[in-house]
């Protein structure tokens, strides 16, 4: 279900998309349009892993340079039947991670320094099953495209906005949206693609949550991982992703500042309602249940305690 409905949004978000072409240049403008969406998909299946790992500064590691971490997304990625995605490690002290690559066979894992520190190797096992879900289900590529066409509504609103707003007939006469229907244009579509975008996004991060828990087999390992990194996305600044929002909707948390609830607006679903879903998913399987820690404050990056993933711990688990 979670696939035809996700179908079905981006069906909305192309039709948007032409139907914006229209109001600006008619029939022409919508097909013009459709080029458009066509030509940026392209360069976004080719370019968008090179670019969004370039923005945050991830560089790759291997067996050599990150020994515990890169075998623990290769048992991983065997469990879920993927090939070996890259492994990249992004020197940020807020704990989050994300994947991209435009299919299994050029897929990325990235994972910030935070995430290694503060997390246990179950946790983190959890993290890693959660994005390598993503790949398996091919959301890297789909969120890659849906940013794209909703940022080219937005850029086609505007453009429209500019050259006056509408189409003319055949006789030369307006047949456009004046100027309240322009600006109405360049507020409310680029709204409406972001709601889309959104929607897809939520809808794929709880069927993420659900296949990464089967993936590592604990489905109480991911609910205490994304307790921890909500309690510290609101605590420990992302500046990368506050310079680029539009890349928000990646991350297995929103790493942005001031993150609602789950309504309309919310790039993720509410950390609540994924923990409560793993723990029916946990209780289902005989996993357990999990009670989120309170809320405490993070410690700054320079007073960070080393643990288990950057040389000050000794415990070992089932992936080191």
């Amino acid at each position: 279900m979670s696939y035809f409905r996700t179908a079905i949004l981006l069906a909305g978000l192309t039709g948007l998309f032409m139907g914006v072409g229209y109001l600006i240049g008619g029939a022409g403008g919508a097909m013009i349009a459709l080029v458009v969406a066509a030509a940026t998909n392209l360069f976004a299946y080719w370019n968008s892993d090179r670019m969004v790992l370039s923005m945050y500064g991830a560089h790759e590691v291997d067996a050599r340079t990150a020994p515990d971490l890169h075998r623990m997304v290769r048992e991983l990625a065997g469990r879920a039947g993927l090939p070996m995605p890259r492994v990249f490690i992004m020197d940020n002290p807020q704990p989050n991670a994300f994947a991209t690559g435009r299919n299994p066979q050029n897929a990325a894992v990235a994972v910030t320094t935070g995430l290694m520190q503060s997390l246990s190797r179950e946790e983190l096992a959890g993290v890693v099953a959660h994005e390598l879900a993503h790949i398996k289900h091919h959301d890297t590529l789909l969120m890659t495209i849906t940013a794209t066409i909703a940022g080219a509504i937005s850029m086609l609103a505007q453009f429209g906005m500019f050259f006056g707003g509408g189409h003319r007939d055949s006789n030369g006469q307006g047949g456009g949206l004046g100027i309240i229907g322009s600006l109405a244009m360049m507020i409310l579509a680029p709204l409406g693609a972001m709601l889309v975008q959104m929607a897809i996004s939520r809808t794929r991060e709880y069927a993420a949550d659900e296949t990464g828990a089967r993936i590592c087999g604990q489905p109480m390992w991911l609910a205490s991982a994304l307790s921890k990194i909500e309690n510290a996305a609101h605590q420990v600044p992302n500046m990368e992703a506050e310079r680029a929002p539009a890349t928000a909707h990646m991350f297995i948390i929103n790493p942005l500042s001031g993150q609602g609830m789950d309504n309309l607006f919310a790039t993720h679903p509410s950390t609540a309602n994924r923990i409560a879903a793993l723990q029916q998913l946990a209780a289902h399987s005989g996993g357990g249940g999990f009670v989120p820690p309170s809320p405490r404050p993070m410690p700054s990056p320079s007073a960070a305690p080393r643990g288990p993933w950057n040389g000050g711990g000794t415990r070992r688990g089932p992936w080191g």
